[in-house]
Order: C-alpha cells, then sequence, then structure tokens
C-alpha cells in the first residue's frame, strides 16, 4: 500500500454551519472543491481487484471513474459513471456508501476508506455546473414500448437503461411531479429539488415520456397498458403506505405520518407557506418515532419549521439505529434529542382532541432477532409520560393495494408486495415485471436503482426473444 497515498487523510465533505442551517432549507453538504476531489482521488489504490466495485448496486467501474478525477478528465468519469448510473447526482448525496461501495474498500481495511460518493456528487454537479456535456445517446429505435408504473428511483433507472437500448419507453406517475420519494420524501437540505429535476431531465432527453396525475389501477389498468401495445410493464411503485403503532390515541389531532408530513413539506411546499398554500400545524414539542433516514429526515425538518424541542423515541439503543451515521450525527448537531430504549404505549390528548403527551415504556435489549439486532425487551412498570404536541410515526411504510387488487393474477405475499424474481423483476404475469420498494419492502434509493438494472436488462432479453416465454417465479 503507497505511504503517499494514506499520508493523505480523507477530506471531510463542507457543510453548512449548524447555526445557520437549523433556519433553512437549504443544503447541508455543499460538496467538494476541486482541491478536495483531487485530494481525495489520489487516495484511491486501483486495486486489480476492485472490490469497491462488487459493493455497488448499479456495478459503476469505480477505479476508472477516479483515475479520471485524477487526471482532471472530469467528463470522462461521468462518462463512465453513466455507463451504469443514471442519476449520480442524486446517488452523490444519498446513496448509503458506508454499507455498500466504500465498506468494500480495500484503504478502509487499515484507514478511512476512499469517499466514493463525495467523488461522484463532485463530477455530476461539475458535469451540470458545465451545462451538461456527457449525455449518452440513445440506440437505434428497436419499435418496441414498455410502460413503466411509478418514477422513483427504480422506475427512471429501467427507463434510462431500456431507452438507451432502443426501446419507446413512457413512465405512469400517480402524482403531479416526476420523482417518486426523491420529490416527496426526502428533504431540500438533503436533496435539493433541482437536482432531481435536472436528473429526470436528462433521463427524458434519452426519448423516456412521462406522463403524471396517472393512476395506474384507475385510469388504466396493468392489463389495459398491455392491451394498448406495450410489450412489457415494469411496475416500481414503491412503499407509500405508511405503517402505524395500533396504540390508543393515534387518531388524535397532531398525529402525523412521516409520510404525510415530509409530503406536504417536500412534494407541496409547505415550508414556504404562504407563498404555496399548503398549511402544516406543528406543535412546540415534536416525538418522532422510529431511527431510520425517514425519522431523522422528519426530526430535523420539524426544527427548521420552529420546534423548539424534537425527540427521537426508538425502543433500541443507537447501536441499532437503520439510519446513516451521517444523518444521525447531522441530527444530533442540530439539536435532535434522543430517547433511546423508548417505545411509546399510548397517546394522550385535551379536552379539543389534540395530543398533549406521550405515555412511553422503557425497554432493555435481549437476544438477537431475525435481522441480527438485539431485541428490545418491555421493562415492567416503566412508563412514564413525555410532554408533546405532535408525534410522527416514522416506522416503515408498505406497498399501495391498488395495482395488486386490479391485477388479479399477479401473485403477492402475505405484506402484500408483489412477488418477483431478484435477478430479474419477472413477476407471476407474463410480460409484467416488478422491483424496488413494491417488491422488497421500503429499502434505499440505490437498492431501488439497482433493481431497476436488473429488470431492464430482464426486459430487453424478454423482448429480443421472439418466443415471448420466459420463467415465472
Amino acid at each position: 500500500m503507497s505511504n503517499e497515498k494514506v499520508k493523505v487523510d480523507r477530506q471531510a465533505m463542507p457543510n453548512q454551519e449548524v447555526i445557520r442551517r437549523i433556519k433553512n432549507f437549504d443544503e447541508v453538504a455543499l460538496g467538494y472543491s476541486e482541491e478536495q476531489a483531487l485530494l481525495e482521488a489520489s487516495r484511491c489504490l486501483n486495486c486489480k481487484k476492485p472490490l469497491c466495485v462488487e459493493g455497488c448496486p448499479v456495478e459503476i467501474n469505480i477505479p476508472v471513474f477516479i483515475s479520471y478525477i485524477k487526471e482532471k478528465k472530469y467528463g470522462d468519469a461521468l462518462r463512465t459513471i453513466k455507463e451504469k448510473n443514471n442519476l449520480p447526482a442524486i446517488c452523490g448525496r444519498v446513496c448509503p456508501q458506508e454499507n455498500q461501495c466504500e465498506k468494500r474498500c480495500v484503504l478502509g481495511k487499515k484507514y478511512r476508506p476512499v469517499a466514493i460518493g463525495g467523488l461522484e456528487r463532485f463530477v455530476a454537479d461539475w458535469d451540470m455546473q458545465q451545462g451538461r456535456i456527457a449525455e449518452p445517446q440513445p440506440a437505434v429505435p428497436s419499435g418496441k414500448k414498455v410502460a413503466i408504473v411509478g418514477s422513483g428511483p427504480a422506475g427512471l433507472t429501467a427507463a434510462a437503461d431500456l431507452a438507451r437500448l432502443g426501446h419507446r419507453v413512457t413512465i405512469f406517475e400517480a402524482l403531479h411531479t416526476a420523482g417518486g420519494v426523491l420529490v416527496y420524501g426526502i428533504p431540500e437540505f438533503r436533496l435539493p429539488k433541482s437536482i432531481v429535476e435536472k436528473e429526470i431531465f436528462g433521463i427524458r432527453r434519452l426519448g423516456v415520456e412521462i406522463k403524471t396525475n396517472m393512476v395506474v389501477g384507475k385510469v388504466h389498468t396493468v392489463d389495459e397498458l398491455l392491451a394498448q401495445g406495450f410489450e412489457a410493464v415494469f411496475i416500481a411503485t414503491g412503499a407509500g403506505l405508511p405503517y402505524f403503532m395500533d396504540i390508543p390515541g393515534e387518531n388524535l389531532n397532531g398525529v402525523y405520518s412521516a409520510n404525510e408530513f415530509l409530503t406536504r413539506v417536500n412534494l407541496m411546499k409547505a415550508y414556504l407557506f404562504p407563498e404555496y398554500l399548503t398549511p402544516i400545524k406543528l406543535g412546540e414539542k415534536v416525538a418522532v418515532v422510529g431511527a431510520g433516514n425517514v425519522a431523522m429526515d422528519s426530526a430535523r425538518t420539524a426544527l427548521r419549521l420552529g420546534a423548539r424541542e424534537t425527540y427521537i423515541v426508538y425502543r433500541r439503543s443507537e447501536q441499532e439505529m437503520p439510519a446513516r451515521a451521517e444523518e444521525i450525527e447531522h441530527a444530533r448537531e442540530e439539536g435532535v434529542q434522543f430517547k433511546l430504549l423508548t417505545s411509546p404505549v399510548e397517546i394522550k390528548g385535551d379536552a379539543k382532541g389534540w395530543v398533549k403527551a406521550l405515555i412511553c415504556q422503557r425497554f432493555e435489549l435481549g437476544e438477537p432477532d431475525e435481522s441480527g439486532r438485539r431485541r428490545p425487551v418491555a421493562i415492567p412498570g416503566s412508563e412514564y409520560e413525555m410532554e408533546v404536541d405532535t408525534v410522527i410515526m416514522a416506522i416503515g411504510q408498505g406497498p399501495n393495494p391498488l395495482i395488486g387488487q386490479t391485477t388479479p393474477d399477479l401473485h403477492l405475499n402475505r405484506h402484500g408486495n408483489i412477488i418477483a424474481d431478484g435477478n430479474t423483476g419477472q413477476t407471476s404475469k407474463l410480460a409484467v415485471f416488478a422491483g424496488g420498494d413494491i417488491v422488497t419492502g421500503a429499502a434505499t434509493v440505490i437498492q431501488a436503482m439497482g433493481a431497476g438494472k436488473k429488470a431492464a436488462r430482464a426486459i430487453h432479453e424478454y423482448l429480443q426473444n421472439s418466443s415471448g416465454q420466459v420463467s415465472a417465479p
């Protein structure tokens, strides 16, 4: 291992100062300067067997794009990324690299891994600043039509890959804006919507048509899309159905699902009220139940909306939190308080039906459960009252049942997720594929993109197969 490379410390991502950022919705992470990017790229060992690539769900040739950065060939770096990933500016911001490519980085075995995500963001932002000079060109038209249901990360990835293979792709999006969870779920301070719009514009330039306000299952069924001449359908509707705890008081005023709360703020611009006519009522003391990225987003958003105190309420310890370490660190810096080994058992209301307190029970950790995390065990008689006036439930979400209800020969599991082959996305229904959260349950943006990429490959093979026969799972 080169001593020169390890002498260079991993470059810290510049961030907005805490005292400023808790008062605005501007992006927190500011991105590398060119000098920082070159220093960080110099740390890459250019391994003969790059394990980082094996850790990337969309198979980016990481050492090659970093080598181009070292040579200041930023356009070539981005073209290398875009051979596999059509949303690099998004992935560079929200992909959990620490659990994927960076986790496999050889340098990370003795030192801190190369900041692959920060470098991906650098070249993607550079390209946008230059006016998108590295757009790939679609292939010769195949004459085949594909419908994609949902414009989140899985749908966008599949659409771009299929368009680049020459197929005519139409995305049907239920909301009035394309982007799925990228626009309704992730706050502006973590993923600016202008970045999402630019990435989607690049996909439109490949020839992809996006139809919004199109609720498949209502406006058209999957069978109707096939009857209209689409030769394959990819279902990528995500996980938008919020879960609740089924405890007393969840119907009180002041109780939100994280899905509703973040959609109001992010997609409907409630943080800019009255410029945008979407009100949101928030108290001074906000409890967010859960400890994933959605919970951190909700807690940090509540502070920016003026909450005096915001709490994360989680029944395990910090070690078991599913959120990214960076998001936990940012939340703590901004003043979010953590009530760990604690879970609500009741929400109490006042005489007018508004939240006034959370009744919580303390927990201790037992043996690991099927997730590998230690199981929380309630401590009898440990209940206590916590004064709050808003509760946000961020304990996960599941599939909207509409497509399953309107496609009777589509096999679902007991949770309502579509059953599909993990390598191809093929469902029980001929010519219908599925991928992302609608199959796996709520997961990460990059995992959904990986599913979209696999499905696009399988759909292309299916369209090329004159017999039209594929094996269902």
